[in-house]
């Protein structure tokens, strides 16, 4: 019983929620330091190993071939073909499927079955059988021997266990970059985005304030209009929402594929949030601040402009990070009012398209993905300061 005091005594729910939330943040923080550390990695390495192997190298199985019986010498009654595993062409696997790359690395073992790639340890002489011995060193030169002519025909196939030291590149990124098409579509995710989230705040920005401070007919009614209005599905306005627009946009010359569209349909979605919020931050504002202004002879919108809006700092920030994030992570609005041409395509849609032509290059894959976190990692950090403060006050506080 004393026990269980004493951690009341020192904050046990304070201690719960401390480990809780860090529990959380090791659950977000290993995938995205995995994405990173793959997408810097050799491309042989990451099909041979986990990321977590990155820093202590990597092994991997290798089918090659050894020299051309005709290219033995002989040596007493020997005959003798050496060379380098390194330098042997690769040979396909007994399940038909690519041979591992050799490269450069230390040889660990070797073998001469599929079955038993690591029959031998590297050094080792091997007893082949009918005369015949190999040696294979840890540098990669072997030695083949037979008591009598080898037979004619292709090279003897050798299964190798290879230890590679950690290889990181930049290359990655640079065929990201470049090759793939991601840095138009980086900024087309940009040129979404950052209207998309700007537009709502400030429109949003003067209907709370509205809400909260202005007294007119039809204020409660507008209010549960846009408490409605936060639970209505994209999808099921999408079609109905793109069919008013390309009426208008054909009456008034504006084309059925622009940006304008993107913009108008996420602030759309994205002000009924953004009025609830800053509303509910904007009412708990002192009354007193807000009186001595109008006292003073100032207007509502020098109210609004020059108190209010200051003030509000960290509930239109906290708001921002989220529209931010739900905007550059979207594909299927961009996709429908911008196309799907190599040239129209926001990132997640280049994402997208790699992961359905190359699903096999996780270097390509993982290269992309980071590209496409870092911005909404950058906004986050740079406002998350102002995220809880803003969420707790828009939340709890009201009028």
């Amino acid at each position: 019983m004393a026990s269980i005091a004493t951690l009341r005594r020192i904050g046990l729910p304070r201690l719960i929620v401390h480990v809780s939330v860090l529990f959380v943040c090791i659950l977000w923080l290993v995938p995205t330091l995995g994405i990173l550390v793959t997408s810097l990695r050799d491309p042989a390495q990451i099909t041979s190993s986990g990321w977590w192997t990155a820093f202590s190298g990597a092994s991997q199985t290798a089918a090659v071939r050894l020299g051309d019986p005709a290219s033995a010498r002989q040596e007493g009654a020997n005959y003798v073909i050496t060379g380098s595993v390194f330098d042997a062409p690769q040979a396909a696997t007994a399940t038909g499927g690519e041979p591992g790359a050799t490269g450069n690395g230390t040889v660990r073992s070797f073998g001469t079955k599929v079955t038993a790639p690591a029959e031998f340890a590297a050094g080792a002489t091997a007893d082949l059988g009918t005369g015949e011995t190999l040696v294979v060193n840890e540098d990669g030169s072997y030695r083949l021997s037979r008591t009598g002519p080898f037979d004619n025909g292709r090279g003897r196939r050798l299964y190798l266990t290879v230890s590679t030291p950690p290889s990181f590149t930049m290359g990655n990124y640079e065929n990201v970059l470049t090759a793939q098409g991601i840095g138009q579509s980086f900024v087309n995710s940009l040129t979404v985005a950052i209207p998309s989230t700007i537009i709502p705040v400030l429109i949003a920005a003067f209907a709370a304030y509205a809400l909260a401070w202005m007294n007119f007919s039809g204020k409660s009614l507008l209010i549960a209009l846009v408490v409605g209005l936060m639970v209505v599905p994209l999808q099921m306005s999408l079609i109905p929402v793109l069919r008013m627009y390309n009426g208008i946009g054909s009456t008034f010359g504006i084309p059925a594929r622009s940006y304008a569209g993107v913009w108008l349909f996420h602030t759309a979605f994205g002000m009924p949030l953004a009025i609830y919020l800053l509303r509910n931050y904007i009412a708990g504002l002192p009354k007193e601040i807000i009186e001595s202004a109008r006292v003073d002879g100032a207007t509502d919108f020098e109210i609004f402009l020059k108190i209010v809006l200051p003030l509000s700092f960290p509930a239109l920030a906290s708001f921002a990070i989220f529209q931010f994030l739900w905007t550059w992570n979207d594909l299927l609005v961009a996709m429908v009012f911008l196309g799907t041409g190599s040239d129209q395509l926001v990132l997640t849609g280049a994402l997208n398209a790699l992961l359905g032509s190359r699903g096999g290059k996780w270097e390509i894959l993982t290269a992309s993905a980071f590209i496409t976190i870092i911005v909404p990692i950058i906004v986050f950090f740079a406002l998350q300061r102002y995220l809880v403060r803003g969420l707790l006050a828009g939340s709890v506080k009201g009028g």
